[in-house]
């Protein structure tokens, strides 16, 4: 079966404190909400201490156009995922010019070509190097993308994929947008990258698959519940990308999650009780709440979750990977399992099981 055979995550320059965020944020949002100070408290229950971005706070304090906003993107975006990349693969004394497929996930900017093909040739790959870009998947991305390096490793047993989740949030504030919802992602979000090498199995040293550095993907599922489009996602307006996410989230998480992941766990003779490892996307503090209570999970269980979002903050779908670097450092034992998850747009899941 293909491997995670390094992982490896970059961060913007400018680190800032939600103390600091929320400064700003209530500045900016006090017009619109006369009891200003009550609606602060998010960033406190938000329980995380940092983010991290590609631009001083100051740039975000003045009104940007969309152009402005995915320049940034563009040049910002590439420089990280370049840097992710050579982490990646210097983990394992690869160079770039050894992988063989590029999948690039982001939906927090566009790009024609897209930053993909960028990457490809600052970093002095093959010209032949095949590439895919994924767009439209928010937070769910991660593991969307690291389904189709796994697929892809299963036809080409004898290739490298490296996967680049790289989003940068903080582009796509919208100044003029003095809603809740918008008050709310301005404690919650930030930027990041990370990398991901999957290789398949005909690369696979003598014993690699027992290392706890190098977990077989057994398999993966993709959900889509109906008729929940609008929980999650971007409204596409005039000075760009307006975020939309429901607060019923953590409610459909304890209601759905639980029969979705025993559904796709059923399907390799297994239950929640054989999981040692829950590798989540911490899309928030409610959110994690709910797939304890959802999956019932122990608190310590989801430490690496915790701390990921404590320290950085929700990285869209580059969060999830943060989590598995983590994880990875920690190290998995011959035979046990764990289970990557994230939610997005759709309303959607995506999950994937491993195994030491």
């Amino acid at each position: 079966m293909p491997v995670i055979r390094s992982v490896a995550t970059a961060l913007p320059p400018y680190a800032l404190s939600q103390d600091h965020i929320r400064d700003l944020a209530r500045q900016h949002f006090a017009s619109a909400f006369p009891e200003i100070d009550r609606y602060m408290t998010v960033f406190r229950h938000a329980q995380i201490d940092t983010r991290y971005f590609a631009a001083p706070l100051e740039w975000f304090a003045t009104p940007r156009s969309f152009k402005e906003c995915n320049d940034l993107f563009i040049d910002a975006a590439t420089a990280l995922g370049a840097q992710a990349a050579q982490r990646c693969l210097t983990q394992v004394d690869l160079t770039p010019a050894e992988v063989d497929h590029v999948l690039w996930v982001s939906t927090t900017g566009m790009a024609a070509p897209s930053p993909d093909a960028l990457l490809i040739n600052r970093l002095g790959m093959g010209r032949h190097t095949r590439r895919t870009p994924i767009w439209g998947l928010g937070c769910a991305g991660g593991v969307a993308g690291l389904a189709r390096a796994y697929e892809y490793a299963l036809a080409f047993p004898a290739h490298r994929v490296l996967l680049l989740s790289v989003e940068l949030c903080s582009v796509t504030f919208q100044w003029a947008d003095h809603s809740k919802r918008n008050l709310i992602a301005s404690s919650l979000f930030a930027d990041g990258a990370a990398a991901v090498l999957v290789e398949g199995d005909a690369l696979a040293a003598p014993g690699a698959q027992a290392s706890r550095h190098t977990p077989q993907i057994l398999g993966t599922q993709s959900t889509l519940w109906p008729n929940t489009a609008d929980i999650m996602g971007w409204d596409m307006v005039d000075t760009g990308m307006q975020v939309v996410f429901s607060s019923r989230i953590p409610h459909i998480v304890q209601t759905l999650m639980r029969e979705n992941v025993a559904e796709f766990l059923a399907q390799h003779n297994l239950t929640l009780d054989d999981i040692a490892h829950w590798i989540l996307h911490p899309g928030g503090a409610k959110v994690v709440g709910a797939y304890e209570a959802a999956l019932a999970i122990d608190r310590e269980r989801l430490s690496h979750t915790r701390e990921v979002l404590r320290r950085y903050g929700n990285m869209s779908s580059a969060t999830v990977f943060f989590v598995l670097e983590e994880f990875m450092q920690a190290g998995i034992k011959a035979g046990e399992y764990g289970v990557l998850a994230v939610l997005g747009p759709g309303f959607s899941c995506e999950l994937a099981l491993i195994r030491g």
